[in-house]
């Protein structure tokens, strides 16, 4: 908002110029517009570097376990959102994230709510947290919202989180017609079409398997991982 109004203003300096060196209303016009436009996209770009560098930072952090340096830096960044369109929907998402990691789910109800339907992994810790406080059609209502966000119908892992909740409610047959409509939309995905196969076949959908990354939303521990070389028995051997 703070570019745009900053943009508009030198644009309309620029025609007041034009305008008071003689030149007519119609001769400033494309001048002031031009002016309007460069000022606009040089602002955003400079606003875009310093928020993308303090974004990364903070994600550096939380992905080195440091949340609570990681939520306060996302935070510090809010104070950015008047100055680009759409960002404080991205920050308040990043930070509600950051927040579920932590494991302070209640904490980032808040910010996942104000992320927009782009931002579909913040969109899915808010569909689980509607699901464990036993609201399904508040759950679906956010995974079907979330599938409308630009380029999300091509994420599987959203296709299959809200084909495993589904599942987990004894609606299977809903949780078949969520994956067909996945493979529909992604005739390519083998990950898809396996998730589609398996609850067809009767057997229990293991999105861990099809994508690691599921892990992160909370609702299923990683398997142990055996170290090389061990077997499993009374005493324990390594080659």
């Amino acid at each position: 908002m703070y570019n745009l109004l900053i943009s508009l203003a030198a644009g309309l300096l620029v025609a007041v110029a034009i305008r008071l060196g003689g030149f007519g209303w119609v001769a400033v016009i494309i001048p002031g517009v031009l002016a309007t436009a460069i000022a606009y996209v040089a602002l955003n770009l400079r606003a875009q570097k310093r928020l993308s560098a303090k974004i990364e930072a903070a994600v550096a952090e939380a992905q080195a376990r440091r949340f609570d340096r990681a939520i306060q830096m996302a935070k510090g960044t809010l104070a950015m959102g008047p100055w680009l369109f759409g960002s404080q929907a991205a920050i308040s998402a990043l930070i509600g994230q950051f927040l579920w990691w932590k494991g302070e789910n209640e904490a980032a109800l808040p910010y996942l709510e104000a992320a927009a339907a782009g931002q579909w992994p913040a969109r899915v810790m808010l569909a689980i947290a509607r699901w464990r406080k036993r609201d399904l059609a508040g759950m679906q209502k956010i995974f079907e919202g979330a599938l409308k966000g630009r380029g999300n119908n091509k994420q599987g892992l959203l296709w299959c989180a809200y084909a495993w909740l589904l599942e987990k409610e004894d609606r299977h047959d809903d949780a078949v017609r969520v994956l067909g409509r996945a493979v529909a939309a992604n005739p390519a995905d083998d990950k898809l079409k396996s998730a589609l196969q398996a609850l067809q076949n009767g057997k229990k959908l293991k999105v861990g398997k099809l994508y690691m990354e599921w892990y992160n939303f909370g609702v299923e521990t990683p398997p142990q991982m055996t170290p090389p070389g061990f077997r499993s028995g009374r005493r324990a051997t390594y080659r």
